[in-house]
């Protein structure tokens, strides 16, 4: 069996505690590329969640074509792309906090030195890299392995299209068998499952009430072990390395 000697982190509610803030901020723009083209919904930060958590701006603006039958021109979209990068940076500069008892766990990674860590997100790179300075992780991330959906790759995409770990694996020079991922979403479990890596969900930012339905989601998306708390994860960890998962 390979020795696991990669771990590749997802960043939004899986490192930070971002997804609120992000879709509080994406929610006002959403709502007027929709009024605009007289599309009749109105979304929350909270909506937005419910129903695109996983996913970047890019591709809820590609959900929303299909959906309603609207066309947003290839201008207008990297155009909105970017005011949206804008506001959430913003709100994540202001009041962004790591994941509860993530820092314990890469303190300890770190002090091992026996896995090469790096950052899988569907976010933007200039999102991801605010997100972990404003933490003080980039101390564990350095900028060569954070790599993004939205930037990283010649052709922008979005988890559950498993491109950017098969990207990052080829960059890092890592095979899947030898990684682990660690995702909070059924799209970006998807993602790094569909790229052969097994993967440990997250399911701690989620509402108590709202942990247990979460929990089968991940697990139903691949997921082969899940833990609620940080504190579970050399335990997690232990039991892919052991081959009992």
């Amino acid at each position: 069996m390979p020795e696991i000697n990669a771990i590749l982190f997802d960043c939004d509610n899986t490192l930070v505690l971002s997804e609120e803030l992000a879709f509080e901020a994406c929610a006002d723009l959403i709502n007027q590329i929709c009024a605009e083209r007289n599309v009749p919904v109105k979304f929350t930060g909270e909506t937005l969640i419910t129903e695109f958590v996983g996913q970047n701006f890019r591709g809820m603006l590609t959900t929303l074509q299909k959906t309603h039958g609207i066309e947003i021109a290839p201008d207008d979209m990297e155009k909105y792309v970017l005011m949206e990068e804008d506001a959430v940076i913003a709100k994540l500069k202001a009041a962004l906090r790591p994941c509860v008892g993530v820092d314990e766990q890469l303190q300890a990674l770190e002090a091992k030195k026996q896995h090469q860590l790096a950052v899988v997100s569907s976010s933007a790179l200039r999102r991801v890299r605010a997100s972990i300075e404003k933490v003080g992780h980039d101390k564990y991330f350095p900028g060569d392995v954070v790599f993004s959906a939205a930037t990283s790759l010649e052709k922008p995409t979005s988890k559950p299209d498993p491109a950017i770990y098969l990207h990052a694996l080829k960059v890092l020079g890592k095979k899947a068998e030898e990684s682990v991922a660690v995702e909070d979403s059924k799209s970006g479990t998807l993602s790094a499952t569909r790229a052969g890596i097994k993967t440990i969900g997250y399911v701690g930012p989620y509402a108590d009430a709202k942990q247990e339905e979460m929990e089968g989601v991940l697990r139903s998306a691949g997921a082969v072990v899940v833990m609620r708390d940080w504190s579970e994860f050399p335990g997690a960890l232990a039991k892919i390395e052991k081959g009992e998962v």
